[in-house]
Order: structure tokens, then C-alpha cells, then sequence
């Protein structure tokens, strides 16, 4: 049986090395938190707020982030696969009625790994991209050659 963990606020913690599995996340808030060297599996993150959390070598697997807030996270090294972020249409909208994807804002992710994802709602503002990979291609390549 999972863990039901809605409405949760975890602040100035440190769960370093620990492993979520099957976990109802919805609405967590998780500030001022080191997460490293967790693993998070079958996990319901929608709605969830992080907020100056260090989340080194975190493997994430099978997580649906749709409406989540990154803001201000240390992603060295991070494995996200076959994760959800939110698509159009599904809700995700800022007061004023404009669509709002989520964002990693402000965040490193140095080393991380994307693989499987849709990113479709995804944006990365000011974030360090180095050695960033997107289904093993590094990000920094892309921008190389693209077009914009």
C-alpha cells in the first residue's frame, strides 16, 4: 500500500537517501529540503511546490509533475524518466486565464537526465543546462543547432 502524503509541508529537513514508492504527493510543499540520493517511483507530485530543495542524484521514475512549481532546486545529476509534465489544455493557467507551463526556474541542472519525459508544458528559465541530456542528446547541442 502507498503513501498518502496530500497537503504535506516538509520544511528545513533532510531526507537525504530515501526511497518513495507509490506515493500521493498531490499538493506537497517542500522547501528548504535536501531530497539527495532519493529515489522517487510511481509518485503523484501534482500541485507540489519545491522551493530551495537540493535534489542531487535524485532518480525519478513514473512521476507525474503536471501544476508543480521548481523554483530555486539543485538538480546535479537528477533522473527523470518516463515523467509527466503538464500538457495545454489540462488546466494549468495563471490567474488572467493564460496558459502557464510548468518551469524549472532558477535551477541547476547540471548532469540531469530526461529520458521517456513529455516535455511538451515544460519551460527551463535561467537554469545551468551543462551536461544536460534529453533522451542522451545534451541540450546545449541542441541550441547549437537550432535555428532560434
Amino acid at each position: 500500500m502507498g503513501l498518502d502524503m496530500k497537503k504535506c509541508d516538509l520544511q528545513k529537513v533532510d531526507i537525504s537517501g530515501s526511497k518513495w514508492e507509490e506515493v500521493n504527493a498531490e499538493e506537497l510543499i517542500i522547501d528548504n529540503v535536501s531530497l539527495a540520493k532519493t529515489t522517487i517511483n510511481n509518485v503523484n507530485m501534482s500541485n507540489m511546490l519545491l522551493s530551495d530543495v537540493n535534489m542531487s542524484g535524485v532518480k525519478i521514475q513514473h512521476a507525474n509533475f503536471t501544476h508543480a512549481v521548481i523554483d530555486h532546486v539543485h538538480l546535479y545529476g537528477t533522473e527523470f524518466r518516463s515523467v509527466v509534465f503538464p500538457l495545454e489544455g489540462e488546466g494549468n493557467f495563471d490567474p488572467k486565464g493564460k496558459y502557464k507551463p510548468i518551469s524549472f526556474d532558477n535551477c541547476d541542472l547540471t548532469n540531469g537526465i530526461m529520458k521517456n519525459c513529455n516535455l511538451s508544458g515544460l519551460d527551463i528559465l535561467d537554469c545551468n543546462i551543462t551536461g544536460l541530456k534529453i533522451n542522451g542528446v545534451l541540450v546545449e547541442d541542441l541550441l547549437k543547432n537550432s535555428k532560434v
